[in-house]
C-alpha cells in the first residue's frame, strides 16, 4: 500500500491495519506487518516501517540476493527469495518453469526489495518494472510515492519509454483527484524534487481518466509500456 494510502486510513480507521505480503506460490506467507507496528507512531523509523512489508512468517526462510544468487548485505537491493514448506512444489506441467523459479531450492519472487537493519522487508518494485535510464536504476514505486503526496493526484503509474539517448525515459500516468483538475506539470516536478534524485524525474506526464487495471484492482503497467512503445515505432 503506499504511504499516502496508509497514512489516510490509519486517519480514518484508527490503528486497526496489518499488511501480509506473499504470492500465488507462497500464499500470503512471506512477511507481514503487524498491527502493532502500525500503532507505533513514536517508534523513530515509523515511517520507513510502514512503506515496509514487514518481518519474514515464522515457517518461511527470506533472504535478498544478487543476480549470482548470493545473499546480499543489509541495506542492498537485489530479488527476494523464500523457502519454506509453504512454497509450492512447482508450477503444473511447466517442468522448465519450475527449474527456473525454484532454482536453488529457492523461490524466486521477482520482487526486488532490501532488508533493514532490523529485518523489516521493503519492497522496491517487480524486476520487470525496473527503469534504466542513462545506465541508473530507477524504481517506479520510489517516483510513484513522491508523486503521490501532491493532493492534486489521485492515482500514478510509472513505467518506461523507449529513448534512444537514455536507453528508457521515465514516464508518469497520472490520475487527478477526484474533483479536481490535472495539476500544472511544474508543480509535480516540484514535488518529485523535494523527495527523489532530479533523474529520476518523470521526463513526460501522461494524464488520464483511469489507469487499467486487472480482476484483483493492480494496475497491469505492461498496457501502458505497450501504449508507449507504440508510439515510438
Amino acid at each position: 500500500m503506499y504511504l499516502a494510502d496508509l497514512t489516510d486510513a490509519l486517519e480514518v480507521f484508527g490503528p486497526r491495519l496489518a499488511q501480509i505480503y506473499g504470492q500465488g506460490e507462497t500464499p500470503m506467507t512471506i512477511t507481514a506487518l503487524s498491527k502493532a507496528d502500525h500503532a507505533d507512531r513514536d517508534h523513530p523509523s515509523w515511517v520507513d516501517r510502514m512503506q515496509s512489508v514487514g518481518v519474514p512468517r515464522t515457517d518461511v526462510e527470506v533472504r535478498v540476493v544478487g543476480d549470482d544468487d548470493r545473499e546480499l548485505p543489509v541495506g542492498e537491493i537485489g530479488e527476494v527469495v523464500v523457502r519454506g514448506d509453504v512454497v509450492m512444489p512447482g508450477y503444473w506441467n511447466q517442468p522448465e518453469a519450475s527449474a527456473e523459479t525454484l532454482r536453488g531450492g529457492w523461490l524466486h519472487t521477482g520482487d526486488v526489495g532490501s532488508f533493514d537493519a532490523e529485518g523489516y522487508l521493503t519492497l522496491r518494485d517487480r524486476s520487470k518494472d525496473l527503469i534504466i535510464s542513462g545506465g541508473m536504476n530507477i524504481y517506479p514505486r520510489e517516483v510513484e510515492e513522491a508523486l503521490l503526496r501532491h493532493p492534486g493526484v489521485g492515482a500514478v503509474a510509472v513505467v518506461g519509454r523507449p529513448d534512444d539517448e537514455w536507453g528508457e525515459a521515465v514516464v508518469a500516468f497520472v490520475v487527478a483527484a477526484e474533483g479536481a483538475a490535472p495539476p500544472p506539470v511544474d508543480e509535480l516536478d516540484r514535488t518529485c524534487l523535494d523527495s527523489i534524485a532530479r533523474f529520476k524525474r518523470p521526463k513526460d506526464y501522461r494524464f488520464v481518466d483511469a489507469l487499467p487495471t486487472n480482476n484483483y484492482g493492480k494496475v497491469v503497467k505492461r498496457e501502458l509500456r505497450e501504449q508507449l512503445r507504440a508510439e515510438s515505432e
